[in-house]
């Protein structure tokens, strides 16, 4: 599956999209340039949905009734990929995504079983994401046999918190970013 295709999926979504990302760095080609920019000490250019089409498909999809959410699992010390991505994030939760953060230091065992990259659309078809070392995408899987993405779902979403709540404990980590 290609990215296009999982696009056109989302687009067809008529209740839930869920993203559960498990890495605490990944190598997508269209952040490439943004990230070395980041990592360079300057700031992100601001994202909403009026600057990027992703953004603007999800605040649409939204005001359409649907309900995006997202829980990173992640790793500290954060990582100068995480530091960018935490502050990207702000433009989803302006689009109306509910961003959430889940951090191994602080949760319960119950995070070591979240170790696959997902999407689950609807609770009826899940997008298994596989991806290299180095963070780079290698595979989409649609799978129909939902249960235990469900199941991923709901224990990431109950141990972890609002990216705007996460931040003020990770503000020292993020200034160094600055």
């Amino acid at each position: 599956m290609q990215m296009d295709e999982l696009q056109r999926m989302l687009s067809k979504v008529k209740r839930t999209v869920f993203r559960l990302e498990t890495l605490n760095s990944y190598s997508a080609p269209g952040e490439a340039e943004m990230l070395r920019t980041f990592n360079d000490g300057h700031p992100l250019p601001p994202r909403s949905p009026d600057t990027d089409p992703w953004l603007r498909m999800v605040a649409d999809s939204v005001q359409a009734g649907r309900r995006w959410s997202r829980v990173h699992v992640l790793d500290r010390p954060l990582s100068d990929y995480l530091r960018f991505e935490l502050l990207g994030y702000q433009g989803n939760v302006l689009a109306g995504e509910d961003v959430r953060i889940a951090d191994r230091a602080d949760g319960p065992e119950a995070l070591g079983v979240l170790r696959n990259d997902f999407w689950l659309l609807d609770d009826e078809v899940a997008v298994v994401m596989e991806y290299d070392g180095d963070g780079r995408r290698l595979s989409m899987e649609s799978i129909s046999d939902v249960g235990g993405f469900v199941n991923q779902r709901d224990i990431a979403i109950e141990n972890s918190v609002p990216l705007l709540d996460y931040i003020p404990s990770v503000q020292d980590e993020l200034r160094r970013a600055w």
